[in-house]
């Protein structure tokens, strides 16, 4: 099945785009590192207490939410001007470093959907390109593509996902086509986990109560009951 009718059949209605627990009534929003800062105080230093707080967060919840035997759609949004011309092989560096079997990586599709953002001027002349591959827990270097994703608003900070268009920093979905979740990590403050039915992330949402976001915490208290 491609990525286009899962989604269709198992979220109904929803677009693979940054809020989805705002477009779906059965999520969590996770903040990562409470209570630490991205700088060292009275610096502007990284702080690596943050950072790896943030890292081991996101990563602990990957690795609940994803087994070695669950089927998994690795979705990116890369975000681009229409009239943008590079050769077709450049998107395979969108997943270069993070899958480790080529022969995965020849599996990649692409489409071309509208601008994810429509509060923005020239939309005609902007547009979506999501790649997307179904593959194995075991065929990504996922910890180091968690990474990447976290660090996406700290040039100095490594690794990091290949950008080359120059607009919103790519948006990286890890879908469990097994369990029906879907893990999003918008950046180093936070991350979103939806599913088709709450009991398969109630197990988090128990274990991990202290991670959830204060702002939306009466609501996901009450999705849960």
């Amino acid at each position: 099945m491609e990525i286009k009718e899962y989604i269709k059949t198992t979220f109904p209605g929803l677009i693979l785009k940054p809020s989805l627990y705002s477009q779906w009534n059965k999520g969590i929003h996770f903040e990562l590192a409470k209570g630490l800062y991205q700088l060292k105080e009275k610096t502007d230093e990284l702080n690596p207490d943050y950072f790896n707080a943030v890292y081991d967060q996101a990563i602990t919840l990957f690795n609940d939410l994803f087994s070695a035997d669950d089927q998994i759609f690795l979705v990116t949004n890369m975000y681009r001007y229409r009239n943008y011309k590079k050769r077709s092989r450049r998107k395979f560096k969108v997943y270069l470093h993070y899958i480790k079997s080529k022969d995965v990586r020849l599996r990649l599709t692409q489409e071309t959907l509208p601008y994810m953002f429509d509060d923005e001027e020239e939309l005609e002349e902007k547009c979506t390109s999501q790649f997307s591959v179904q593959c194995h827990k075991q065929d990504v270097r996922y910890s180091t593509l968690i990474k990447a994703i976290c660090n996406q608003d700290f040039p100095p900070a490594k690794p990091r996902i290949h950008n080359p268009y120059n607009l919103y920093e790519p948006d990286v979905f890890f879908i469990n086509a097994t369990r029906n979740v879907i893990f999003y990590i918008y950046d180093d403050r936070g991350c979103e986990v939806i599913a088709s039915d709450m009991e398969t992330i109630r197990p988090i949402y128990e274990k991990y109560a202290d991670w959830i976001d204060e702002y939306c915490r009466e609501e996901i208290d009450q999705r849960f009951k």
